[in-house]
């Protein structure tokens, strides 16, 4: 692009490299915006009679084009996009969701081009109506050749960003304890209540037992008949990991372990398995305070139906220090 100044008669179609303000202060033109022939006359009558501009060269596309663009590839889900000033698109959730991002190809984006994207944290939480991604092209235009290469990386790699909804997830949780189930309940119910209230969920399905292997089975095999959402193990015992009462319980009833350890503090006793498409997560200790844990981060994806792996509950650690 090539900046220059000139007579106000013929600025029309360009674009302004600098915002106009009135004396007083008030904004009249931001930056970036195409001059049209409205604007001429309200700057003549404002009594300017030349304006800093530039305009697009062949092989260039303008910024607000290039970030709409970008932003219809690198998304998906529940989200719409919003176009904001400044060569700027905005995405924002339109139901309760949880965030998931692809890092590797958000690095690969942000490194190669005049447009960068900044994103929720991978696995988070968003409420309808939130931000969860911007898009930001170099000020005023952007190479077509750019912009085709990255467009050409989001259509070969997928979208970086979905928007996974949470729609109408059900939770169970089951309260273990070697003395009194009932003991765990009281111990844990608000502090699990006040971790789901967080996500905007609640406790759908509640069962409390004695922590022994055929009590802890029998309580499994009830709450997975419901089919929920997500089953918590609140127990007031810190597991060895899946040879203790909870781990042989899981395997009993079918759980195909997916990992012990997470490389999140407070959090590491996770233990994850599976039953078909449920998950069953054990976390010792997590439910004992409503602080953020490893809970916190587990919960969104499996409240939105995502299947966690144990490769993604390795990649964790960075960020994983929690407090």
């Amino acid at each position: 692009m090539r900046a220059q100044t000139v007579g106000i008669s013929e600025s029309t179609g360009r674009i302004l490299c600098c915002s106009i303000f009135r004396p007083g202060g008030k904004k009249l033109l931001a930056k970036g915006h195409q001059i049209s022939e409205e604007d001429v006359r309200l700057l003549e009558t404002e009594g300017m009679g030349q304006v800093w501009v530039t305009e697009l060269e062949a092989g260039e596309v303008g910024e607000d084009d290039a970030v709409r663009q970008v932003a219809q590839e690198m998304g998906c889900g529940c989200l719409e996009i919003r176009l904001a000033a400044g060569g700027r698109a905005n995405l924002f959730a339109t139901e309760h969701c949880c965030v998931l991002v692809d890092d590797e190809l958000l690095k690969q984006i942000n490194c190669a081009s005049s447009v960068v994207i900044a994103t929720s944290v991978n696995f988070s939480f968003a409420a309808a109506g939130q931000r969860i991604a911007t898009v930001k092209s170099a000020p005023f235009a952007v190479a077509q050749s750019q912009l085709e290469a990255v467009i050409s990386i989001l259509k070969e790699r997928g979208p970086i960003l979905q928007a996974r909804p949470m729609r109408s997830p059900t939770t169970a949780v089951l309260y273990t304890d070697p003395a009194s189930g009932d003991r765990a309940r009281q111990l844990f119910e608000n502090i699990v209540r006040q971790r789901l209230e967080r996500l905007a969920a609640a406790p759908s399905f509640a069962l409390a037992t004695v922590e022994d292997e055929t009590s802890v089975v029998r309580a499994l095999q009830h709450l997975l008949r419901a089919k929920p959402t997500v089953i918590l193990v609140a127990s007031t015992t810190a597991p060895a990991g899946p040879e203790d009462v909870v781990g042989r319980a899981m395997a009993r009833v079918g759980c195909q372990i997916e990992r012990f350890l997470a490389p999140v503090e407070p959090g590491n006793l996770l233990l994850l398995g599976y039953k078909d498409d449920i998950p069953v997560v054990s976390a010792p200790g997590c439910f004992r305070s409503a602080k953020p844990n490893v809970v916190d981060i587990m919960l969104p994806p499996m409240l939105a139906r995502y299947r966690v792996t144990g490769w993604e509950v390795a990649c964790l650690g960075h960020g994983g220090l929690l407090g």
